[in-house]
C-alpha cells in the first residue's frame, strides 16, 4: 500500500465538507420516526385510554334502579350491587348475577312525555 492510497482511504471515512455529519444527521434520520409515534399516540392511544376511563366512570357509578344492557345484550334492571358483582332483574321474580364488567352500557329511561 502506498502513502497515496492510504491518504485516499482516509479522506474516503473522513466526515463530508460542510459538517453535514454527525448530531444533524441522527436528527434528519429520527425526525420521521418521531413524527409516526406523536401520530400513533394521537390517533390510537390517547381515544383507548379515555374510552377506558370514561368506561371506568360508567362501572362506578352504577346504582339500584338504573337499566342496564350487558355486553351479550341482555337487558335489565340492577337490583344489587357488590364490588365485583351486579344482580339484575330481568324479569318478574327472576333475578341474574352478572360480573361489573359484562355491563355494556346504562340505558336512558325515556319519560312518557319524552316520547
Amino acid at each position: 500500500m502506498t502513502l497515496a492510497h492510504a491518504a485516499d482511504i482516509a479522506f474516503a471515512a473522513a466526515a463530508p465538507p460542510g459538517g453535514a455529519g454527525g448530531l444533524a444527521a441522527y436528527a434528519s434520520t429520527l425526525l420521521p420516526f418521531a413524527a409516526m409515534a406523536a401520530i400513533f399516540y394521537f390517533i390510537v392511544l390517547r381515544p383507548q385510554q379515555r374510552q377506558k376511563a370514561e368506561r371506568e366512570r360508567m362501572l362506578g357509578a352504577l346504582k339500584r334502579g338504573d337499566r342496564v344492557v350487558t355486553s351479550s345484550g341482555l337487558h335489565g334492571t340492577v337490583t344489587g350491587l357488590d364490588k365485583n358483582t351486579v344482580t339484575l332483574r330481568v324479569a318478574d321474580q327472576v333475578k341474574l348475577e352478572f360480573d361489573r364488567s359484562a355491563i355494556g352500557r346504562v340505558v336512558e329511561v325515556m319519560s312518557e312525555k319524552d316520547a
